[in-house]
């Protein structure tokens, strides 16, 4: 019978000799500057990498360090984010720039970064792997498919406990590339071919949600913020003109406030 450590290793050659033929290219692979990580793990929650990529060069082109960003109104940062969705995302990242350049020192432990805003368990793993290739591992919904796809993991593992699995597999020195194969491996057609059959329920889902979030509060939001970054201001009768319901309007907007994505001055809506 195979030992785990021969299944491991087994493990490791297919993944690498996999990658290195289909391995896939990102602008924030061509960087371990952590500032150019920290940008696209924040870009990238949420949202599918292939639009992530001209958001990404265009962002970093005109906010190129943590410092810059840290400096930048909030106006000209959405401006930038729009089309990413998840707005907030944008003014947490800007928080722990102005942070960071304060501190003028970058964390890499996973316990110091998930206490900033916006920073989950998975992107404090994230972080210091792709900007510095530390021994830790990681896991998101794609790699834990291959974990359970594997036989190394079940459904019913915890979270700490496929993060402890991920990190026994973890081929010593190699967790920058390693962690990017376990990516481009589950993101392949082939594998998620294998998922097939497994995720038509969770495919008819999506597309039932997506049509939910037509005139759902997100969407609102999302109009709200996308009129603001072209206007110096706007009314309340501005922004009921974007087919934002009135009965809805007064909570949106106060999220929006507790947001501090936008302010309210003299009965005018600014960024």
């Amino acid at each position: 019978m195979e030992s785990l450590e021969d299944k491991i290793i087994r493990f490791q050659e297919f993944i690498f000799s996999w990658w290195r033929i289909n391995k896939r290219s990102f602008p924030w692979r061509d960087s371990a500057d952590p500032y150019f990580v920290t940008v696209s793990e924040f870009m990238l929650q949420q949202t599918q990498a292939p639009r992530v990529v001209p958001k990404f060069n265009e962002f970093v082109k005109q906010f190129p360090t943590f410092s810059q960003l840290a400096e930048a109104d909030n106006k000209s940062i959405l401006k930038l984010w729009s089309g990413l969705g998840y707005n907030r995302r944008t003014l947490w990242l800007k928080e722990l720039c102005i942070i960071v350049s304060k501190e003028n020192h970058f964390p890499k432990d996973p316990e110091q970064l998930i206490k900033f805003k916006g920073i989950g368990p998975y992107t404090a793993r994230s972080i210091p792997i792709f900007a510095f290739n530390l021994n830790i591992a990681t896991v998101d919904t794609n790699i834990k498919q291959i974990l359970i796809e594997k036989g190394f993991a079940k459904l019913s593992h915890s979270e700490n406990e496929l993060f402890d699995i991920a990190r026994q597999i973890l081929p010593e020195g190699k967790s920058s590339d390693w962690h990017n194969a376990l990516m481009d491996y589950g993101s392949h057609s082939d594998f998620r071919t294998k998922r097939k059959m497994k995720t038509k329920t969770k495919i008819k889902y999506r597309t039932k949600k997506s049509k939910r979030f037509i005139n759902s509060s997100r969407d609102y939001r999302g109009r709200i913020i996308r009129h603001l970054t072209g206007q110096k201001f706007a009314s309340k009768v501005d922004l009921l003109n974007l087919n934002i319901p009135t009965e809805q309007f007064d909570l949106i907007i106060d999220k929006l406030i507790k947001d501090k994505l936008v302010t309210i001055n003299e009965r005018k809506y600014f960024l």
